[in-house]
């Protein structure tokens, strides 16, 4: 058994500044991580991000992950770094049954970030389990980390955020990007985003998904079809299009099973992206001591997890016992952070599920 003062479970965005909270209060800090390499969804963004300069707007996901890797240096000795560490147990007691290998351990905490992200959400197709089916994440991995290239011609589906910066992105690489699909009347990503693929040439369909992926063995092609007021296939509206690859990227869906399994509450909130946990200000869930950020509490932007991170690190100091000068003002700026960070039409939507989680938890 290890013994930790904190455990952070995921080292994304929010779990590094979570630590980084932790470690310069002086408490020792265990950060867990199924990968290899840490900074979670970051290591694979080459777009620059948005936000304010205190969430590293203007730079590139690949240096904001490295940015926040320095911040940890100086705090090395009161950090232990389990990465290719897979948790397959929490319990109420503060035990985390841990994987790494063949190596299974546990490790009791005081107190338990869970900082999780998310896992790729997908639409049923036929043949959607053919080689040359990809999540948008996938694609990244590929591309951003070994520079592989996916295909050579590309239908994306879907037209959020994601959807459109890969598809930037394997414009990038010269594959040729043949289709946007949304099934939405309108797209659903910043209009920035979408102006420049269009600008490229790239045409988007809304109101439009795929019914059938074409091809015995690798993908060959895709049959598309428009939907009615009801998000139902017309019959007679079907179309071929060429392609070698199809990229789904439909949104992300909070990992909460971890949370689940120790008993915090969870409902399902459509506007933070499905089951989430419920959580207070400081965004501790229902299990005293235990908390959640990033997308493991709510589908967000990289920054929005970042000021998440901190806030549940202030948090966990407390429950630690360890006073901060002027804690509440901390955490009062953090929350107008993200209060400006969710500014604008798309940030309406993530300011109503959080009105409807406050509702839950009072």
């Amino acid at each position: 058994m290890i013994y930790a003062d904190a455990v952070i479970i995921g080292a994304g965005p929010s779990g590094l500044t979570a630590a980084k909270e932790l470690l310069t209060a002086g408490v020792n800090v265990t950060l867990i991580d199924r990968n290899m390499s840490l900074g979670g969804q970051l290591i694979k963004q080459t777009h620059k991000f948005f936000g304010s300069e205190s969430e590293h707007a203007s730079k590139r996901g690949i240096d904001i992950k490295q940015i926040l890797l320095n911040d940890l240096v100086p705090y090395k000795e009161s950090l232990i770094i389990l990465s290719k560490t897979t948790v397959v147990g929490l319990y109420k007691d503060k035990v985390i049954a841990c994987l790494r290998g063949d190596t299974y351990f546990k490790v009791k905490a005081k107190t338990i970030i869970i900082a999780t992200g998310a896992s790729e959400k997908s639409i049923p197709f036929e043949n959607n389990d053919l080689p040359g089916v990809y999540a948008a994440g996938a694609v990244q991995t590929l591309m951003n980390e070994y520079g592989v290239k996916p295909g050579n011609e590309v239908l994306m589906v879907g037209s959020g955020n994601i959807g459109l910066i890969v598809t930037y992105q394997l414009m990038q690489a010269g594959i040729k990007v043949k289709a946007i699909l949304e099934a939405a009347p309108k797209i659903s990503g910043y209009l920035v985003h979408a102006s420049k693929v269009r600008r490229l040439g790239v045409p988007i369909h809304t109101k439009t998904s795929i019914k059938r992926a074409l091809g015995k063995d690798p993908v060959e092609g895709a049959i598309l079809w428009d939907l009615d007021e009801d998000w139902q296939g017309i019959q007679g509206s079907e179309r071929e299009i060429k392609v070698d690859t199809i990229c789904i990227s439909v949104g992300l869906a909070p990992l909460v099973e971890l949370l689940e399994q120790i008993g915090a509450k969870v409902e399902y909130i459509r506007e933070l992206g499905g089951n989430v946990p419920i959580i207070n200000d400081a965004y501790e869930t229902t299990i005293e001591g235990v908390f959640a950020c990033g997308d493991a509490a709510g589908i967000e932007e990289a920054s929005s997890a970042m000021v998440e991170g901190r806030i549940a690190g202030l948090g966990a100091l407390r429950t630690l016992g360890i006073a901060q000068t002027e804690e509440n003002t901390k955490v009062t700026d953090l929350h107008k952070k993200l209060g400006a960070l969710r500014d604008g039409p798309h940030g309406a939507k993530v300011k109503a599920g959080y009105m409807k989680r406050r509702v839950m938890h009072d």
